[in-house]
């Protein structure tokens, strides 16, 4: 064996736990609760087949885990392909999960594969999939189970070798005492539950999240921030976030667009006008306007403060861009 196999033997394992660490992964934080999460994440992805079901609020980062369960299994070189079950109308989601045969249906000139396909030998992502109707509920439950697929239009099987991971804010054990979920397919899918606390319990990863995006924008934006004053901070902590990951995410991308710096006080801290600390919000104004008042007023000056750019506002917002025009329509702000 000669000086370099070795070397390169030696190194290998300690580059690989590296990019294995948690903050590699983008699961920033101290909390125990995460550590738990992460250490779930790491013995699930050692079973390269077993299907796994993500659960918690929205905006936790349960497609984050998803990907760092990928990132630390043997499919890790093979794709990750995410797909929103919400947001594909259901007569397309068949077609775009499990592909189509030519003519399959008016406009189907070619052949296409679907996305099970397009993440073969690696994982695939079923984000919201409590929203998905019964009808591709069996089919899902079919592919699941014979690990193979037919195309929309096709008589041939397509053998599939794929890690499938379902995410969902859904209580899916509810979905099935209403019927609306069947539970065949959630004892298929809820084989290895990974459960994401909400950011309010899980205090200990506000302020390292908070410093990694501010660090990140300051970046992007080649703005001089070097952090948080210790007041911003205990605001940040105090604060319930209720939009969690997703919300902080967004808070500080504000503070990196309207904070001259080069530290961020609490002054600098704007947060939701419905969901914000009490003490922010004016208490004789909120006896007169209605939530559609206040709902107009924060998009007015979220689209101010980003000079009329949509996609930005929508970003801050936290919702997406075809929310914010439908909002834009309705309040008259265009």
């Amino acid at each position: 064996m000669s000086r370099i196999e070795t070397t390169r033997q030696v190194m290998a394992p300690e580059l690989r736990d590296r990019s294995q660490e948690p903050a590699a992964l983008g699961m920033i934080g101290e909390s125990a609760a995460l550590a738990s999460v992460y250490e779930r994440a790491r013995l699930v992805a050692q079973a390269p087949n077993t299907t796994v079901l993500i659960v918690g609020e929205s905006g936790v980062g349960k497609e984050l885990a998803a990907r760092a369960v990928h990132a630390l299994s043997a499919r890790r070189d093979a794709p990750f392909v995410a797909v929103n079950c919400a947001a594909i109308n259901e007569s397309l989601l068949e077609s775009e999960l499990f592909g189509y045969e030519r003519g399959a249906f008016t406009g189907a000139s070619q052949r296409k594969i679907g996305i099970f396909e397009a993440a073969q030998h690696g994982t695939i992502l079923l984000d919201e999939v409590g929203e998905m109707g019964p009808g591709l509920q069996a089919k899902l439950l079919r592919v699941l189970q014979e690990r193979r697929l037919y195309r929309v239009g096709g008589v041939r099987p397509v053998e599939l070798d794929v890690r499938v991971i379902a995410c969902t804010n859904r209580d899916l054990r509810l979905s099935v005492q209403e019927g609306s979920f069947r539970q065949d397919l959630f004892y298929r899918l809820n084989v290895v539950q990974i459960e994401i606390p909400p950011l309010r319990e899980r205090e200990g990863d506000v302020v390292p999240l908070a410093k990694a995006f501010l660090g990140q924008f300051a970046e992007e934006m080649r703005k001089d921030l070097r952090g948080f004053s210790r007041a911003a901070l205990e605001r940040l902590i105090d604060y319930p976030w209720p939009g969690n990951v997703r919300e902080l995410r967004n808070t500080i991308e504000r503070v990196a667009v309207l904070t001259p710096g080069p530290v961020v006080g609490p002054e600098d801290l704007q947060f939701s006008p419905v969901f914000g600390p009490q003490q922010d919000l004016d208490p004789s104004a909120s006896d007169e306007q209605t939530l559609a008042e206040v709902e107009r007023a924060h998009i007015t000056r979220t689209l101010s403060d980003c000079h009329g750019n949509k996609s930005r506002a929508a970003r801050l917002l936290g919702i997406h861009r075809t929310t914010l025009a439908k909002k834009i329509e309705e309040y008259g702000l265009g």
